[in-house]
């Protein structure tokens, strides 16, 4: 099977949309919106990001035969740190290594566009499968005040694009 990872362009946003909503139905757990909710927003901010192709804010795809079965968000925020947010792999694809070279390409992208930076992301304790794939790309777990949710079921994982080595 042939995987292509690449940034969804302005004409992608309603694909991007319909593979949120199935991430939000099939795997509550997983993610921090809710389906029921997220079903009565008429635009999500991401989209509007596609849409107008912002550089601090991207998201990257993974597709096969120009089918998208993946999608992976970066944001820059205001302090100067990458987060990543909303990886999923539609359910037939995983097992299957998409999720791992999706999550290589959004750090390499990250790298491109802000060398040196540091990215963090959040797995809910319940996600294991998730859990191990970050470490095994190199992410580690945020320890101290900064990494601490009390309670949340969350941990919080970081990497610095110079110390990523593409395997």
């Amino acid at each position: 099977m042939n995987i292509d990872y690449r940034i969804l362009m302005p004409h992608e946003s309603r694909n991007y949309r319909i593979i949120r909503l199935e991430s939000l139905e099939k795997f509550p757990e997983s993610f921090g919106a809710d389906y029921q909710e997220a079903l009565k927003i008429e635009k999500f901010r991401l989209e509007s990001d596609i849409d107008e192709q912002n550089h601090n804010r991207f998201v990257l795809g993974a597709f096969t035969n120009e089918d998208l079965v993946g999608i992976c968000a970066f944001v820059m925020d205001e302090n100067g740190q990458g987060h990543i947010y909303q990886m999923y792999i539609k359910e037939n694809f995983q097992g299957k290594n998409i999720g791992f070279g999706l999550i290589q390409a959004v750090i390499e992208e990250a790298q491109k566009r802000f060398k040196g930076i540091d990215i963090f992301l959040e797995v809910t304790d319940k996600n294991e499968k998730a859990y191990r794939l970050y470490r095994k790309i190199g992410f580690k777990e945020v320890t101290g005040q900064a990494g601490q949710k009390e309670g949340d079921g969350n941990t919080q994982l970081s990497l610095n694009t110079n110390d990523f080595l593409h395997p």
